[in-house]
């Protein structure tokens, strides 16, 4: 039978959907009812990003679902995912079945069909109507994946389907009468695979669906890249994902205060290249490290990082241009060797260590919570690194624990440290989780003090090997401060290997100089130069 049923994707804007979905399916643009076929037009699409206007933002969303003339429902927020036991067992019985066969899309249709696992509506165009969307949502999720419905994820997301099916559009459509008007979707935020699958089935079948993100997160696009079935929609700005407001906004904003918000935005977006103080607090900071001659290393390292080569902001990701260098010897000209080092270590935003080893090691056994903050993909998961009872660094801003906890699942899922012999992966994961728990009070106010499009702070390690020796916990801080976007010189006079003995070379500058000392005591700058270094 063909499907009698035809919804169509209809063209709107940012200012008009809710218009089109105040209005009864038959005062809709191409709507056309024959003895055995239907035509509608229905609202689709995925709403990325925000008002300039916050409020404006949130009231557009509450009066979504409050709104006496559209009935949308807040499904992110109603969604049931209890099982009825008996539909639960008809749906195992059928992936058991595939397992063994795999089953092609019309013989799991087929069986779909005979355990009644589709709504059965009274009409039986809808039915139907029903039943071809889910064979188009099977087929999709076939040609999506490379294993097909053989996909680890399959059974879950077919599961989540028959359970959601009944538990909402079958109720949704009892209702209603769908001939004259279609459900209505709300969805605000992330979603997991199945939902979004899920999502694309009620936009398949003719609901209304319009999908929000204020971060811009498009949870569509894997399985509508070529937007078929629904369109993008970009709001100028975006925003944070916050809680769906469940009042409207009481606070007002005046108009001199939009308008001063709206320059301020346009002015100050991710790619202006005017940035105010913290703008980036709330975002991931991530490192590109620069490979410099040893002369750009003193002229880059006085640069603030937006004005540094392959500075980038996307994604809610601040791409920082860090220096990572080792200068090995000493000059001839001792007085230009030890200005530059001194104009360094006298930076405001500038720690230096001239003792070693200058962190503790960790012994103590976090497997239980290592293991426990893996994903399904083996990977760290910061925000539940951040939300454990282990973690650390409670009492930092939340931007900036953020993007600790995300640096370490990146310096822990590829180690820039060298195994010890007969380490596994996992065992050398474990090293860095621990130190990474460890950092000390004065790196983590060096962290505290960067605004990452501004002035980049600078470690700064002097090793003359009279001072002790670098330890691999040591390496092991220099690894993630650099995955952090942190800038680090190591001077070595002697020119000797400390670094190395813990890091392959490939991640690092080495810059090479005329001479090599053994005697080469840290030397300060005077206070007479300190006070015309601070006037000029």
């Amino acid at each position: 039978m063909n499907d009698s049923i035809m919804p169509i994707p209809l063209n709107f804007s940012l200012d008009d959907w809710q218009t089109i979905m105040k209005k009864p399916l038959p005062q809709r643009e191409g709507y056309k009812k024959e003895e055995n076929n239907l035509t509608f037009g229905h609202v689709a699409a995925r709403m990325l990003g925000t008002h300039l206007s916050e409020d404006q933002y949130l009231e557009e969303l509450y009066d979504a679902i409050h709104s006496e003339e559209v009935k949308a429902h807040l499904l992110n927020e109603e969604l049931d995912k209890s099982i009825d036991p008996a539909r639960f067992q008809s749906i195992q019985r059928i992936l058991m079945i595939h397992q063994e066969e795999r089953l092609s899309v019309n013989r799991f249709l087929a069986f779909l069909d005979g355990e009644r696992l589709i709504p059965q509506t009274q009409n039986r165009r809808v039915y139907f109507h029903l039943r071809n969307a889910l064979m188009t949502y099977l087929q999709t999720f076939e040609a999506k994946h490379a294993q097909g419905m053989a996909d680890s994820g399959f059974r879950r997301a077919i599961v989540d389907m028959v359970k959601w099916l009944w538990n909402h559009l079958d109720p949704w459509l009892n209702q209603n009468d769908f001939i004259h008007e279609t459900p209505q979707v709300i969805w605000y935020g992330d979603a997991s695979e199945s939902e979004s699958y899920f999502l694309y089935y009620l936009i398949l079948v003719g609901c209304d669906v319009l999908i929000f993100h204020p971060e811009g997160k498009d949870i569509l696009q894997s399985i509508d890249e070529d937007q078929k079935v629904s369109k993008v929609l970009q709001y100028p700005s975006k925003g944070e994902l916050q809680p769906f407001p469940k009042t409207r906004p009481v606070r007002k904003s005046t108009v001199a205060y939009r308008a001063s918000q709206e320059i301020d935005k346009v002015m100050h977006s991710d790619g202006s290249m005017l940035y105010k103080p913290w703008q980036f607090r709330n975002y991931d900071p991530v490192s590109v490290t620069l490979k410099t001659t040893y002369d750009e290393l003193f002229i880059l390292i006085k640069e603030k990082s937006f004005i540094r080569p392959n500075f980038e902001v996307s994604d809610k990701k601040v791409h920082i241009p860090a220096l990572f260098a080792k200068v090995q010897g000493i000059s001839k000209n001792r007085k230009q060797y030890w200005d530059r080092i001194q104009t360094v270590t006298d930076m405001d935003n500038a720690l230096t260590v001239r003792r070693f080893p200058f962190t503790k090691e960790i012994n103590a056994n976090l497997l239980f919570h290592y293991r426990n903050a893996l994903n399904s993909d083996g990977i760290l998961e910061p925000e539940q690194i951040i939300h454990s009872n282990w973690w650390k660094y409670k009492e930092l801003p939340s931007g900036l624990q953020l993007g600790i906890a995300s640096a370490v699942s990146r310096y822990c899922a590829k180690p820039r440290i060298k195994p010890l012999p007969h380490e596994k992966l996992e065992q050398l994961q474990l090293f860095l989780f621990a130190q990474a728990m460890a950092i000390p009070e004065d790196v983590s106010k060096l962290l505290q003090r960067f605004d990452y499009a501004q002035d980049v702070p600078k470690l700064i390690l002097y090793n003359t090997e009279k001072n002790g020796k670098m330890s691999r916990c040591d390496a092991a801080l220099i690894a993630l401060l650099n995955e952090i976007g942190i800038d680090i010189v190591i001077f070595n006079p002697p020119g000797q290997n400390d670094i190395e003995l813990y890091m392959n070379e490939k991640y690092f500058d080495t810059h090479w100089l005329e001479e090599v000392s053994f005697e080469e005591e840290f030397k300060e700058a005077s206070v007479f130069k300190k006070i015309i270094k601070k006037i000029f």
